[in-house]
């Protein structure tokens, strides 16, 4: 029961479900039949965000928009119904390019869609989630990567690492494998604070065990070169060793070698266990501050020098704090 309460809290329990076939004679009848009813409930829902990607994915080509999938979206594009029922996911993650965000909006609006929320305006990074009463998930439309931009900043046109793949009568972008996990690590990792906080996301660490085991290979030498610096790698590399130590993922001997991120990763599974350490924990951010201020920070800095800098140590640190007390959705 313990397996199955953290599979509930990490939203995991439809991955169950090859184990239940599998193990069918040594699992309490009841498990089963929930595991069942969970999957066989996703597999109706995720037929469904299907539909609804094939039908927004048209809207935005009849405007001249081809979009990037991101996350669960692209998985759903591309894995057998079946197979894509093993994920929950909670909406359709879409990215467009910044040029075209108002474009991707009205596309949007004239199929129905609506406006539920939008991101600060001013902020880092634009994005709006968009709801019809008729649809069992809401679509969240990306002027740009997930993260800060300063990690994609020297790739150029993000194309170039994705496939043109055909969803239903339109067109769309899927990243690469390699490329995907660098947009899930960074998503994870510096967009929900994973890093600083400690924190896992099983769920997205399935989608990355899923991606590197690929039928079609994985390519590690374009992963290392899309990673743009010390503080993204160690990010990186504390999530392969956590593919390799939790999940038996086959991660190559030197990029779960370093000191810092097998710190790191130690540090996660300890507070998965004992969540009364992720406060006392939280000052192995000390770690890549440097790395950060090279990095994000002086970007951040230099796109935002008209405004007062409000992202000081003393307020950073007091938001870590506030956000290791709290339960996140879907994280140990």
């Amino acid at each position: 029961m313990a397996i199955l309460g953290l599979a509930n809290q990490t939203l995991t329990t439809t991955s169950l479900m090859p184990f239940v076939e599998q193990f069918s004679d040594s699992i309490p009848a009841d498990v089963t039949q929930y595991v069942r009813e969970l999957f066989e409930r996703n597999l109706m829902r995720n037929r469904l965000l299907a539909a609804q990607l094939e039908e927004a994915i048209g809207s935005l080509n009849q405007v001249g928009v081809t979009p990037i999938l991101l996350k669960g979206a692209a998985m759903l594009a591309l894995a057998p119904r079946t197979k894509s029922a093993t994920k929950l996911m909670a909406d359709l993650d879409i990215a467009v390019s910044p040029d075209e965000t108002q474009t991707a909006a009205d596309a949007l609006s004239r199929i129905g869609y609506q406006l539920h929320a939008e991101a600060t305006p001013g902020g880092q990074k634009w994005y709006t989630d968009w709801k019809r009463s008729r649809d069992v998930g809401m679509i969240d439309l990306h002027g740009g990567l997930p993260g800060p931009a300063y990690f994609y900043r020297d790739m150029g046109d993000t194309s170039r690492y994705c496939e043109l793949v055909t969803v239903g009568s339109g067109s769309a972008y899927v990243p690469t494998a390699a490329f995907h996990v660098l947009i899930i690590t960074i998503h994870d990792q510096f967009q929900d604070y994973d890093y600083w906080l400690g924190n896992i996301d099983l769920r997205h660490l399935l989608d990355l065990r899923d991606l590197i085991q690929s039928s079609d290979g994985f390519d590690w030498d374009l992963l290392r070169s899309l990673t743009p610096d010390a503080l993204a790698r160690n990010a990186l590399e504390t999530q392969l060793i956590s593919l390799f130590s939790l999940l038996g993922v086959d991660i190559p001997d030197e990029l779960r070698a370093r000191w810092i991120p097998r710190l790191q990763h130690l540090r996660r599974v300890y507070q998965a266990r004992i969540p009364m350490l992720r406060t006392a924990f939280l000052p192995l951010a000390v770690l890549d501050y440097s790395n950060y201020r090279q990095g994000v920070a002086a970007s951040q800095r230099q796109a935002d020098s008209h405004r007062i800098d409000k992202a000081t140590p003393a307020r950073a640190t007091s938001r870590l704090v506030t956000l290791s007390r709290r339960q996140h959705y879907g994280k140990v």
